[in-house]
């Protein structure tokens, strides 16, 4: 069930009998990797306590439309928009009763009308609800309008009655969910990324960095993300917002980084986009530094060398199977990007020329040439740093896969 990892599920919850295998249900999808959110109708609280789902899915639990203080936090719109599958089970007859019209009375039928996401129902009722002609009829209305039906199974029921109208187990209604998406090129990976500049303190207010502006790290992350990947981004100091589906750790030092990065592992690709300071000051001043008008001279910094990350988790007892570089360079770019290659023992370092106006630090463009093990080359050219981004990611989930 490995293209449910980081996907997003609404969870809609009817009132039926079968509510109670709705907890199981959420275990299951979250085991699968996905992040789910509980939708509940009046009904389903008669079941199950919302508390029990909350706790469950890790999130509070939806269930009245006007609630103010719900709408605020997360409106029926925006669980609307957050959803990748709304998939509600149990269905009963009466809510696949309101779908088919087309309802919109309470918050589960509004979020359905609301959403661009697919939709799964997994019947339970009766079997002699399940086999009248009014439900047989509103399922054909439902499946004519692409809602996907798991189920029902057939077997002992909880009144007695023995024939079709069992909701499947929560573990074949996930499997069924899972069917759901296409597996993504890199469904069940780890990757981590790290990105943007470091700030290395010279006194509690200046500061060594560069002109990193974090872009092609995080386009490589949501790129990653959308490969069906659970992405670490350990981010230096930049001005971006947190791609989906993404765990963002924010650092200021190289120290920082490095300490960031070791704490992530074991990770399947380890993508070192960050432009991290070679250098920091031998000692941050405590105090701000202030001029001294006697000293014609200029000041003097000591710097040392900071800890080399890719290097370190390229060599680390916990090394991800896929170590990759970026050889940002303003001239020679090739041969340094090779000899960098090779000296860190790299699968893979990714080059640009910096000095191009257009591409690089600070743009929405780039332009690369991946250089692999065998040192062959494969250039990209000029796009979007979102396009590069993606077909990176394509050709390292070509590597892992092999």
């Amino acid at each position: 069930m490995q293209s449910l990892f980081n996907k997003q599920v609404v969870l809609g919850v009817s009132g039926g009998i079968a509510a109670y295998k709705s907890a199981e249900l959420i275990r299951r999808l979250r085991d699968a990797g996905a992040e789910v959110r509980v939708v509940m109708t009046n009904a389903a609280r008669e079941f199950i306590t919302p508390l029990t789902l909350q706790a469950l899915s890790g999130h509070p639990v939806h269930g009245d439309l006007l609630d103010p203080e719900a709408e605020a936090a997360m409106g029926h719109i925006e669980l609307a928009r957050w959803a990748d599958l709304v998939l509600i089970a149990p269905a009963t007859a009466d809510l696949m009763a309101r779908l088919a019209q087309g309802r919109g009375d309470d918050l589960l039928t509004t979020l359905v009308l609301a959403t661009d996401a697919p939709i799964a129902i997994a019947p339970a009722m009766n079997q002699a609800m399940w086999r009248d002609a009014a439900t047989q009829h509103n399922l054909t209305q439902l499946l004519a309008r692409g809602v996907k039906v798991f189920g029902p199974g057939d077997g002992g029921q909880a009144c007695g009655d023995v024939g079709p109208g069992r909701m499947l187990e929560p573990t074949d209604i996930a499997a069924r969910a899972s069917e759901c998406f296409e597996r993504g090129l890199l469904s069940g990976r780890h990757v981590l990324i790290n990105a943007g500049p470091t700030r290395e303190a010279i006194d509690p207010v200046r500061y060594i960095s560069n002109h990193s502006s974090g872009k092609m790290g995080f386009a490589l992350a949501e790129a990653a993300a959308e490969a069906g990947a659970r992405v670490t981004l350990v981010a230096g100091p930049v001005n971006l917002p947190t791609p989906a589906r993404v765990q963002r750790i924010d650092v200021i030092s190289a120290q920082d980084m490095l300490d960031a990065c070791l704490a992530a592992l074991p990770a399947d690709v380890f993508i070192a986009s960050a432009a991290v300071a070679d250098y920091r000051p031998a000692s941050a001043a405590e105090q701000k530094m202030k001029k001294d008008a006697t000293n014609e001279d200029g000041l003097t910094l000591t710097l040392v060398r900071n800890p080399d990350i890719l290097a370190t988790l390229a060599d680390h007892s916990q090394r991800p199977a896929c170590c990759v570089g970026f050889a940002a360079e303003t001239h020679d770019v090739l041969s340094y990007a090779a000899d960098k290659l090779q000296r860190k023992k790299l699968d893979l370092i990714i080059a640009n020329d910096v000095s191009q106006s257009g591409i690089g630090f600070n743009s929405d463009d780039n332009a690369v040439t991946l250089i692999d093990r065998q040192l062959e080359r494969y250039s990209l050219p000029q796009a979007s740093k979102q396009k590069l981004a993606r077909q990176i990611i394509a050709r390292l989930a070509g590597q892992l896969n092999d």
